[in-house]
This record gives C-alpha cells, sequence and structure tokens, in this order.
C-alpha cells in the first residue's frame, strides 16, 4: 500500500507543480506559499475533526523543525518551477535520497573516521556519480541564465530530505498524519503572510485566481499521501516511488509548457534517478530505519 501512496503523492504534487507554473506568472513565491498553507492548514483541520484527532501533540519540537524544513524547501522549491522545467524543477528537489547519504557521508568524514568511509565506498562513489548528474543538469541552466533558479532547486532538495527524515521520526512517535501536514501547512501559511507584510500582493487576475484553489488542494493531498506513505514504513519504497513524479512532470512540461531540455540534461536526469535509487538502498541496507 505505501507504493501507492507515494505514487499518489507524486501525481498530487506534479499536477500541483503545474498550477504553480501558471499561477507564478501573476503570483510571488511566498504569496504562493501563504495560499498552498492556509488551504491546506483549513482542510487538514477539518480532516482532523472528522476523525476526532487533537491539535494537541507531546513533541512541538520535532513538529516545529519539520515545519521549518519544509517551509524553507517548499519556497525553494516553487521559486524553481517558475524559472525551470518543471522535469529539472522535480528532479533537483526530488535529490533527498542522495543528500541523506551525503550527510551520512559527511558526518562520518566530521568524526574523522576514514575507515568507515573507506567501507562506504560504494555509497561515496554513488554520491559523487549524483553530483555529476548535477552539474550535467546545471549546464542548460547556465546556457539559458537559469542558474540561480538551478541553484535554489538544488537547495530544496537537502533541506527536503531533512524534512522527509523527520518525517518518518513523527510517524515513529505515533503522530497522526493529518496532525502532522496540518502544523506543515498552518506554518507555511504564518510564515507566507509574514512575508507578504513587507512585500505586499499582487492583484488577483481572473481567471488565473482560481489556480490558488488547486494548489492548496493537490499539495494538501500530496503531503498527506507522502507522509502515509513513510508512516507506513517501507521508507526505500516510498523513497524510490517518488522519482515516478519525475516522469509525470517529464510529461506535464512537454505537452502543455514545450519544455525543451536538451540532451545533457535529460542524461543528467537519469543519473539523478538511478543514483537517488542506489543511495536509498545502501542506506536502507545500512540503517534500515533511516527514510531517504
Amino acid at each position: 500500500m505505501q507504493a501507492l501512496w507515494m505514487v499518489l503523492a507524486s501525481l498530487f504534487f506534479s499536477v500541483m507543480s503545474v498550477c504553480v507554473k501558471y499561477a507564478a506568472v501573476h503570483f510571488s513565491t511566498f504569496e504562493l506559499v501563504f495560499y498552498r498553507g492556509a488551504i491546506g492548514c483549513l482542510l487538514m483541520a477539518i480532516a482532523c475533526q472528522r476523525k476526532g484527532i487533537s491539535l494537541q501533540t507531546t513533541v512541538p519540537k520535532m513538529h516545529t523543525w519539520r515545519a521549518f524544513t519544509g517551509v524553507v524547501s517548499l519556497a525553494a522549491w516553487f521559486y524553481a518551477i517558475a524559472y525551470l522545467p518543471l522535469a529539472m524543477a522535480m528532479t533537483l528537489n526530488y535529490m533527498s535520497g542522495v543528500w541523506v547519504a551525503a550527510f551520512l557521508v559527511g558526518a562520518t568524514l566530521w568524526k574523522g573516521n576514514f575507515q568507515d568511509v573507506k567501507g562506504e565506498a560504494p555509497l561515496v562513489l554513488t554520491v559523487v556519480i549524483s553530483f555529476l548528474g548535477v552539474v550535467m543538469i546545471l549546464r542548460p541552466t547556465i546556457e539559458q541564465n537559469q542558474v540561480m533558479a538551478g541553484l535554489v532547486g538544488l537547495f530544496s532538495g537537502m533541506i527536503a530530505a531533512m524534512a522527509y527524515i523527520q518525517v518518518a521520526e513523527l510517524g515513529r512517535k505515533g503522530e497522526p498524519v493529518e496532525r502532522t501536514v496540518f502544523y506543515f501547512s498552518l506554518a507555511a501559511a504564518a510564515s507566507g503572510a509574514l512575508v507578504m507584510l513587507f512585500t505586499g500582493t499582487s492583484e488577483w487576475v481572473w481567471p488565473q485566481a482560481w489556480l490558488l484553489l488547486p494548489i492548496g488542494i493537490l499539495a494538501a493531498l500530496g503531503q498527506w499521501c507522502m507522509t502515509r506513505a513513510y508512516n507506513d514504513g517501507a521508507a526505500m519504497v516510498a523513497a524510490n516511488l517518488q522519482y515516478s513524479g519525475i516522469v509525470f512532470s517529464a510529461l506535464f512540461g512537454l505537452f502543455l509548457f514545450g519544455d525543451q531540455i536538451p540532451w545533457i540534461g535529460w542524461s543528467g536526469i537519469l543519473i539523478i534517478v538511478l543514483s537517488g535509487i542506489v543511495a536509498t538502498a545502501l542506506n536502507d541496507r545500512k540503517k534500515p530505519s533511516t527514510p531517504s
């Protein structure tokens, strides 16, 4: 069942990214973050009320860290979606498996355990190869003056890795899916509103303003399905199946936006996907309880 939850999450996020790309022409990144969070917060509050789930939690610090990393990753991802081809933005955001591997290697090196790093040669090689894929993806962005968006997208994937780890930890603590998604959505709405106090708001342009509604609904559904997938266990299966979102986004980008990605970009996407799958498998073998 975990497989179905993650595939559904990837589909919802992909359709949401289409709406974000259209809406980004008329609304700023943090306006989109605000509306995505506000709508998701309302939906999850209703879901909690219907299921009799209290919004009180015994692990507020865990929710705070998950919400912070999630909001930062979300804002960076929305920015990347606005300026990059959908497949590229999705791939850079979905590098969480590779980033988890990089974190593990970095932590080992920081402690001076060089022998342990040598023992993890396959994992180190996977990380190095994946970043070769990143270079291949970023090259077209340089040629098209999109390097900033590419770097922001890369950053979104790094922070997303931290958020996903925390999602799994909350699941192991017994936190209901709806409550976890509620607090993340609340943080997104509050962060977006805070930034909007200083940047102002955009004029609503009809009918494009209607895109704000499906962004919030699809994001909440995707977040719920993703959290359910990680909470139900089998993190390796869930993490690998999230790459189906790249396929969905590539098709949407091709047929809806006419995205033209050169062969070096597609090669980079393929390398990152394969490296992410391998890294997740290696991490799962080393630490079965750690998601990617």
